[in-house]
């Protein structure tokens, strides 16, 4: 069984939901499994500590779930063209797994949200890919063999499955949940080839 991590930071809901899509398509691999994990809020001085445990929701994630994990996929809304500061603030405090090379060879995806159709989702995309490649992931992006690239209105790009929240009132387009479900099985896909071909992944 491959696990893969659906790793996520979300404020209002929607990169929440773009996650569980991803999930979706993970679990309709067979021999994958997903599991589902957010990180802590970032939180000022004044304000204290955050709490261990999330009031509700997927639980925070640790260095262990990433060790842990076949394959890895990160999700973030849009800051300026940018990952989210709580997700950032999590991958900063991953040095021991970029040290020991724990993340080295194993397949990885990202996905993000957007308010405005133009709000800076590829380069959010990228910003998350910059550590992967660091701890020596393998990415995985969406093909053109895909139609619903082709047939998208709002959310969606090769880069990674993507969610404009702004467009309309009722969450995600068919198209882009397609898309994050297609991500997600193709991740979990190439995990499980990997996981058992260890000769072809060392080498």
């Amino acid at each position: 069984m491959a696990r893969i991590l659906v790793l996520f930071y979300s404020r209002n809901g929607a990169t929440l939901e773009l996650a569980r899509q991803v999930c979706r398509g993970i679990d309709s691999a067979p021999g994958a499994t997903a599991v589902l994990r957010t990180v802590a809020p970032v939180v000022t001085a004044v304000d204290g500590p955050a709490q261990p445990v999330p009031a509700s929701g997927p639980a925070y994630a640790t260095a262990e779930d990433l060790a842990g994990a076949d394959g890895l996929a990160l999700g973030s809304p849009t800051r300026f063209g940018n990952m989210a500061a709580p997700l950032k603030h999590f991958l900063d405090g991953t040095g021991a797994l970029w040290a020991s090379g724990a993340l080295a060879g194993k397949p990885a995806a990202v996905f993000t949200s957007t308010q405005s159709m133009h709000g800076g989702q590829e380069t959010t995309l990228l910003s998350m890919m910059l550590p992967l490649l660091h701890h020596g992931m393998i990415l995985v992006g969406l093909p053109y063999t895909e139609g619903a690239l082709h047939q998208t209105r709002s959310g969606g790009a090769p880069y990674g499955a993507t969610h404009v929240s702004g467009i309309a009132s009722g969450g995600l387009s068919s198209e882009e949940k397609d898309l994050a479900q297609a991500l997600g099985r193709r991740l979990a896909q190439i995990a499980l080839r990997l996981k058992n071909a260890p000769a072809e992944r060392s080498g």
